[in-house]
């Protein structure tokens, strides 16, 4: 028999899920980061002007929320290869248990990226971050939608990621400073 194929988002997935699945549920990894040190320059970005996308770093005593998808086992392949595709930016595989409010943890896969790949961008300052996303864009929409859906999706979740937020609230900024 099979283990379930369970996805974890902790990025766009948490709001754009372009796969059929079963079930849905907020959910959490340990010690994981969420971080805007990958570049973009397929979906969020274009070469020579990516854009940022999150990434997870190892951080103990940090918890990561995000979203769960349960998906049929007759569409695992098809939905892996999906996702391989649309993470092909720098991401690799990773598997990581997800914890629930009210269910046992599950194995889940999810996606990130190391400093060892080419679009890795590191950490830089929330004005330098917020700065490089409100002038990114690439086949996928806007870095600003990007990172302005993530914070919501997070504030729906009433999950409080200060990393997210802070950059959230200077592109804001930055977007009122251009709005007559």
């Amino acid at each position: 028999m099979t283990a379930p194929l369970w996805i974890f988002g902790y990025g766009s997935l948490i709001w754009r899920a372009d796969f059929p699945f079963v079930e849905r549920r907020a959910g959490h990894i340990k010690h994981w980061a969420r971080r805007f040190w990958q570049g973009s320059a397929d979906h969020r970005g274009v070469p020579g002007a990516p854009g940022r996308v999150v990434t997870l770093t190892e951080s103990p005593g940090a918890d990561c929320m995000g979203m769960a998808y349960h998906v049929a086992p007759e569409l695992a392949d098809s939905v892996m290869a999906q996702l391989d595709y649309r993470e092909k930016g720098g991401y690799d595989r990773l598997n990581i248990e997800v914890h629930f409010a009210d269910l046992p943890p599950v194995m889940a896969i999810t996606y990130h990226a190391t400093a060892a790949n080419a679009h890795y961008l590191g950490a830089a300052s929330t004005r330098a971050i917020a700065n490089q996303v409100f002038t990114a864009a690439g086949p996928s929409g806007s870095n600003t939608e990007y990172v302005l859906e993530l914070d919501r999706a997070l504030q729906q979740l009433n999950h409080q990621d200060q990393h997210v937020a802070s950059i959230a609230a200077e592109v804001r900024r930055l977007q009122a400073a251009v709005t007559p």
